[in-house]
């Protein structure tokens, strides 16, 4: 039986099994020597100070470092903290290794992988420690993935920093501590590659990030009423597999789209139109949206849970979306 570790223990061990196989990955970050972070856990004393670099508390400064030692040939992983921390780092990020590949005609690769912890609201952060800025670095052309459990981050992350180019890998703050099947192999799994969590007739869930758990659950309990949910996990935003979201939308012809990032122009309003462009007449219903709201997240955490997605909004919709016809 496979063992079962949590999604930070997985994070531990891509890095370890990666840096491992490849003498040019470095690792940048603020406090990273030390045993606070579980996901950084041992780095040090099997990598050296030569390879963990601890940077003082400048996000700037250590985005764009890690931007020049990627073009000198390094293969970079920079350590956020919280997601809400990318955005002193939005020039180095944004205008800096977001674009400098197109500039340079090709002529260097800038293989970074930004590994952004505490991505999302959980437990009164409030607003600035609460984001989920994904579709911010998607609208800059990152490469972006969200994994959904231990066994994805694990094999996503590999793949992220074999990537030649910058790719963002958020980890959800609601799943740090959740465990699963993850097999002790080195293993990678391929971005722009979904996958079906759940499989269903009557309607498909897409959902991002912490948002499957929560897909997986209410379908569980509508499956006692004979509601058959399928969910759909992109796992990689940007390369989208748009094929595999085509497929599950042609099935079940009735879609609700599940994301934990602002209503206008967030990834489910994206999400949305591809399916309208793309599969609109293989729609038996009209697309429903559930997204946080637009505002910015409250301290309090009984307003927090109004105003963020939940199981509770997901089965209203069903019900609604499967009523209406």
């Amino acid at each position: 039986m496979t063992r079962e570790i949590s999604f930070v223990e997985a994070i531990n061990e891509s890095l370890i099994q990666e840096m491992a196989r490849d003498e040019n990955i470095i690792i940048f970050g603020e406090n990273i020597r030390g045993e606070g972070r579980s996901e950084l856990r041992g780095l040090q004393d099997l990598y050296g100070d030569d390879r963990v670099i601890d940077f003082p508390i400048s996000e700037a400064a250590m985005t764009g470092m890690a931007t020049g030692a990627a073009l000198a040939g390094a293969r970079p992983v920079i350590h956020y903290q919280v997601s809400s921390l990318i955005f002193p780092a939005f020039d180095q990020l944004v205008d800096q290794a977001a674009k400098l590949p197109l500039m340079l005609g090709g002529q260097a690769h800038l293989a970074t992988t930004y590994l952004i912890m505490g991505a999302g609201a959980s437990g009164g952060r409030a607003g600035q420690h609460s984001d989920n800025p994904y579709p911010y670095l998607i609208h800059a052309g990152i490469k972006t993935v969200m994994p959904s459990t231990p066994s994805d981050a694990k094999g996503l992350l590999s793949s992220a920093i074999c990537e030649n180019d910058p790719v963002a890998f958020l980890i959800p703050v609601r799943l740090a501590t959740m465990r699963g099947p993850v097999a002790e192999r080195r293993y990678a799994i391929p971005l722009a590659q979904g996958e079906i969590k759940r499989k269903g007739r009557d309607i498909s869930v897409v959902a991002v990030g912490h948002l499957v758990g929560d897909a997986m659950a209410t379908a569980e309990v509508l499956i006692k009423e004979n509601i058959d949910v399928e969910v759909w996990d992109p796992r990689s935003l940007l390369p989208l597999d748009r094929v595999g979201l085509a497929a599950t939308v042609k099935k079940t012809g009735r879609v609700i789209l599940f994301d934990d990032s602002h209503r206008s122009c967030g990834y489910a309003a994206e999400l949305s139109s591809i399916i309208s462009e793309t599969c609109f007449r293989y729609l038996k219903a009209p697309i429903k949206r559930i997204t946080r709201g637009d505002i910015t997240i409250p301290f309090s955490e009984a307003i927090e849970a109004e105003v963020l997605p939940s199981s509770s909004h997901l089965e209203q919709a069903i019900r609604v979306l499967l009523a209406e016809e």
